[in-house]
């Protein structure tokens, strides 16, 4: 029986080698540097979800005209410019703010934490739809071109590829990009010829369309006056705001950029703003200048593409491999969502209002639990809206204006909090001022126009994760205030024993203590033992891991602070210990994997102390829930579990905490 459960643990973990790949080894001077994404890589992970929006986004407007296509030039240029001062703004945010976390870090630190925990939900909402909006538009435009008939495998195709994104998450992200840049670059090819091609061809029917245009302008004016033809114009403006989503990527994403940071940031979003701008103001001019109309079962890029590419040779084909490249893009699109999402809420994760757990990283260094989570919302948003891009497009693009909105009010707030120090400020308010303004008017018409049609559910679940981040940052903050005033009462008791300097001995019988941080926590345990157990002990032996997470792994610098962290709380340990008259060291480790390296270092330290039992405490609340075991993991069992099956007893010591 046992060889069989050794047997199918070991098929388990070669599967699980073979799909998600080997662990990395943290401690390699090289690893952030393989890791890290040089501008053009930056531009296919992060800039993808960006430009993937010009499938869509401009159609939407268009559309959106309705009889009035004569004001798609004014469209064009307004959808141009919105993407530069966005783009700017967010350069700007890039420089100030190089760590990343984009809106929820600027919202956080210059409003309040309120407005950042509402940029950070608005964002996991939004990056949640930006996986379903993607993956189903991809779905439309593949299955477009089948047979009707096939069309009731849609659902499960869209379920199939949000599985494949989420094991190359799973994987890393370096090696998720590497992967999609051939359908990227296939895209852009595509897209020069179609938007160049079509302008340069029709270039003699500038002329004469800009006539058309002024007669169209004037009769609008005559018939339905200046506030109708305003009215269109913003609510077309509005409706294709899924344009601009994506835009705020590269900033979120700072931590996975090759040094020097900064630039390569910068210089990514140079590479994202020039290609939507142009992408997207692109393909409506080419609407006007090829009159495009809509057409039953067929985007407004496909009857495009089918004009342009007419007359080549092998035209059909090509016009069919721009569209499939389209549908193929939304696929990195999609990455953008498993990129950022994991992100904001490993940020938040840190700040205590979402589970520890999801500012962890896996063996791969990915937040597994993160992109798991962004999977499932995906999932769940699709069986929702059972694949309807209507409904989903419907309920996208609201949150986005909303951390646009709030990153710009931040940001204005910064710089003239220090408009001393940047003889700049005034150039980048600007910026910035009219950023706000442009943001606030899309939100605010586009919350008007889609709210009734199913906006409202966006804004409620948004609302509910707000409040849900409420909850569990109230329900840290007690138990912090709990083992702070626990520390507090314990630091002052007094040392009984002169301070004790002798080394530990090998062979007394010794406590091996598991700790984090020099808190009320570990002292309790400490204590506990001193107490219950009296004159068995001889010597303590204290065990932690300095844990790499999200918020560390940022660069050599960060992980050598946290080791040093880590070691001077273990030094505090044994100077109480030390100072209540036992003899007294210390192990450590840096690792991702707190039950592995715990689990090694116990092992290490029990063959050295054969006479050895391991002690760890673990929170109890007077009434518990399912809620609190979410927010708080079982490591103290897992390792148990472990070490006991490895026959090293281990000890479970309660610290009660009433809440």
């Amino acid at each position: 029986m046992q060889e069989n459960g050794e047997r199918s643990q070991g098929i388990l973990e070669r599967t699980k080698r073979t799909i998600i790949g080997s662990p990395r080894d943290i401690k390699e001077p090289s690893i952030f540097h393989k890791l890290s994404l040089i501008p053009i890589l930056a531009w296919i992970g992060l800039g993808a979800d960006g430009l993937s929006s010009s499938s869509y986004g401009p159609e939407e407007a268009f559309r959106t005209l309705g009889q009035h296509t004569y004001l798609a030039i004014f469209l064009a240029m307004a959808t141009a410019f919105t993407v530069i001062i966005i783009s700017y703004a967010y350069s700007r945010i890039i420089e100030h703010f190089p760590h990343g976390g984009g809106g929820y870090i600027v919202s956080t630190h210059t409003i309040s934490r309120s407005a950042g925990v509402v940029s950070g939900c608005a964002l996991l909402v939004d990056y949640m739809l930006t996986i379903a909006v993607s993956l189903v538009s991809c779905g439309d435009a593949l299955f477009s071109f089948l047979p009707l008939h096939l069309q009731k495998y849609k659902l499960t195709f869209v379920a199939f590829l949000i599985v494949v994104l989420v094991i190359l998450n799973l994987r890393g992200v370096k090696e998720s990009v590497t992967f999609l840049a051939p359908i990227f670059i296939v895209f852009v090819i595509t897209h020069v010829l179609l938007i160049g091609y079509g302008i340069l061809t029709h270039a003699g029917q500038v002329g004469p369309l800009m006539h058309d245009i002024n007669i169209n302008l004037h009769s609008g004016l005559s018939t339905i006056g200046f506030v109708g033809v305003l009215a269109i114009s913003l609510r077309a403006f509005s409706m294709g705001a899924g344009t601009y989503t994506g835009i705020e990527a590269v900033s979120n994403g700072m931590q996975i950029m090759r040094e020097p940071r900064v630039h390569t940031g910068k210089r990514t979003m140079v590479y994202m703003a020039s290609s939507l701008a142009i992408t997207a103001g692109g393909l409506l001019v080419c609407y006007l200048l090829f009159r495009i109309k809509p057409a039953e079962g067929q985007t407004l890029n496909a009857i495009l593409a089918g004009r342009v590419f007419l007359n080549w040779p092998f035209g059909g084909v090509i016009a069919l491999i721009t569209i499939l490249s389209e549908g193929a893009l939304l696929i990195v699109a999609a990455q953008t969502g498993f990129i950022d999402g994991p992100r904001v809420m490993s940020n938040m994760a840190i700040d205590s209002w979402l589970p520890r757990r999801f500012a962890s990283l896996s063996e791969r260094l990915t937040m597994q639990d993160g992109v798991v989570l962004m999977g499932a919302a995906a999932f769940a948003l699709l069986l929702y809206t059972r694949g309807s891009i209507t409904a989903l497009v419907i309920m996208y693009s609201i949150n986005v204006f909303v951390t646009f909105s709030l990153s710009q009010f931040g940001m204005i707030r910064f710089f003239l909090k220090n408009r001393g120090s940047d003889v700049k400020w005034k150039r980048h308010i600007v910026i910035h001022v009219i950023g706000l303004i442009l943001c606030l008017t899309i939100l605010c018409v586009t919350v008007y126009e889609k709210f009734g049609e199913g906006g409202w559910v966006t804004l409620l679940i948004t609302s509910a994760i707000i409040g849900l981040c409420y909850l569990i940052r109230r329900h840290y903050t007690k138990v912090r205030d709990s083992v702070r005033h626990l520390e507090d009462i314990l630091s002052d008791i007094p040392a009984a024993e002169p301070f004790n300097n002798d080394p530990v001995n090998p062979r007394d019988m010794t406590a091996i203590l598991l700790v984090s941080s020099f808190n009320g926590f570990g002292l309790h345990t400490l204590l506990s033992i001193v107490q219950h157990f009296p004159g068995i002990y001889k010597n303590f032996i204290f065990i932690s891991v300095a844990e790499v997470d999200s918020g560390s792994f940022k660069g050599l610098a960060e992980m050598k602070a946290l080791q040093t962290s880590v070691t001077k709380d273990l030094e505090k340990y044994v100077k109480v210990t030390r100072a209540h008259g036992f003899p007294a060291d210390y192990r450590t480790e840096i690792a991702t994997d707190v039950i592995d390296s715990v689990t090694d270092l116990v092992e290490q330290a029990a063959r050295e102390f054969q006479r050895s039992t391991v002690f760890t405490g673990k929170l109890i609340f007077k009434k518990e829930n399912p809620f609190q075991r979410v927010l708080h993991n079982e490591t103290a069992h897992s390792i148990q579990r472990r070490l006991q099956w490895n026959g090293i007893p281990t000890v479970i010591l309660p610290i009660r905490v009433d809440i």
